[in-house]
């Protein structure tokens, strides 16, 4: 297969180019030629590495099938699994071997791969879910919202640390600093619950506890601009911390969400304008590496209620790239680095060297995206189990027209269950 665009976008930025596969594999890149299916713009197939499939145990949230097939849709050619939602959650090996035959039964027309869980007293576990081939280890230092899967103290999360070299994925939220709220009419009220200092404090938690052991920290979808500081000082003096945002951070203002519109809640909150402003600060000076989903669906009765009471999560698999895209290309950010934060950037954060680039001895995962073609969000046509979106009626840029696998369409049952090509 060859495949043609003047906008091929690979790691030294955009040019025009052939991309040529074989047996699964970019074989070669060279000039925009004669021959070839000709596509508005070629780029790496997205990595996600933050979606919450839920299955088993919650499939009625959402499940392989579904949210793999919306991932196709939306130029994800590989997502990675929170181990949490799905009952039982990932926190042992017989719990992996679970919820890898359900994904595997799913058919998946993408490659799955799965995080394994840091939670009280499973610790002498992780080392055997490392060789098993989990991509790191999740944690939460505040409530998760699922009983099975309790957040770690200071020591817990020691404990794991000292467990394990591994990557370790945390959820950054001090609960000392959130406030408890039986009523939350108006999104201002919800946001107040939950301000930028319990960002910041956990993050320096994090911080410290991966400066004592040397470990290797990721901090889930920041939402908090104020603590872009500690990471970059924390950087600056060898600590192994990285960053994600979300495209809901980067887009949404919490000022223009109306009263009880709940498909706007999660964890931690979208804020304001400035901080909007600021995480695309954070994204240019390289304080902040990818940028995923945080799929996170639920069923709509429970989005049902104010935003105390509502579950939190934004189902966004399918809609991330246009989103972003939209929001970049309004501030003049060139669609190279949108594919390096949604691309590459998470296949190097997961151990992936193969995935999430246009380059020779790459996986020939591909998209051919329009970047000037706009639509608007019709949650009919998502394909996540539950199309409830704060982007219903939107009008964005960049449309997906095909996606492809190693080289063959992503249809269902193309996907192989992955593990990690270096250690992450």
């Amino acid at each position: 297969m060859k495949l043609r665009s003047r906008r091929v976008v690979t790691p030294a930025g955009e040019q025009p180019a052939t991309v040529h596969v074989h047996d699964g594999r970019i074989a070669a890149i060279t000039g925009y030629g004669a021959d070839g299916v000709d596509v508005p713009a070629l780029l790496p197939g997205l990595v996600d590495t933050h979606v919450h499939v839920n299955e088993p145990g919650r499939t009625e949230w959402e499940g392989f099938a579904t949210a793999t097939r919306a991932a196709a849709a939306g130029g994800v050619t590989t997502l990675i699994d929170m181990p949490l939602n799905s009952v039982p959650p990932t926190v042992s090996t017989d719990a992996l071997t679970v919820k890898r035959a359900a994904a595997a039964a799913a058919g998946p027309p993408i490659d799955v791969g799965f995080w394994g869980g840091a939670v009280p007293g499973n610790a002498p576990e992780l080392p055997a879910l490392a060789r098993a081939g989990v991509f790191g280890f999740k944690c939460f230092l505040i409530d998760s919202g699922v009983p099975e899967f309790p957040p770690l103290d200071p020591a817990g999360l020691d404990a794991a640390l000292s467990a394990v070299d591994a990557l370790f994925v945390v959820h950054a939220e001090d609960p000392a600093a959130v406030l408890a709220a039986d009523r939350a009419p108006r999104f201002a009220d919800f946001v107040a619950t939950r301000p930028p200092e319990a960002e910041t404090r956990a993050v320096a938690t994090a911080v410290a506890a991966a400066r004592r052991h040397g470990a290797r920290v990721h901090i889930l979808h920041l939402s908090a601009a104020a603590a872009l500081p500690l990471i970059a000082a924390a950087r600056r003096d060898g600590v192994r911390i990285t960053a994600e945002t979300c495209p809901h951070y980067l887009t949404l203002d919490a000022a223009a969400v109306p009263d009880g519109a709940t498909e706007f809640k999660c964890c931690p909150p979208i804020r304001d304008a400035a901080n909007r402003d600021a995480l695309w600060a954070g994204l240019a000076a390289g304080t902040v590496d990818c940028v995923v989903s945080d799929h996170s669906p639920c069923p709509p009765e429970l989005k049902a209620g104010d935003f105390a009471a509502a579950w939190g999560g934004i189902a966004s698999v399918q809609l991330g790239l246009p989103v972003v895209w939209t929001e970049a290309r309004r501030r003049g950010v060139p669609l190279a680095d949108v594919v390096r934060w949604m691309a590459t950037a998470p296949a190097d954060l997961a151990g992936l060297p193969h995935k999430g680039r246009i380059e020779i001895g790459a996986d020939a995962d591909l998209v051919a995206f329009d970047p000037d073609a706009t639509f608007t969000v019709d949650p009919a046509r998502l394909h996540h189990r539950h199309p409830v979106t704060p982007y219903a009626g939107v009008r964005l840029y960049g449309t997906v027209r095909s996606t492809w696998l190693r080289g063959e369409p992503a249809e269902p049952g193309r996907g192989r269950l992955i593990t990690p090509e270096v250690p992450s």
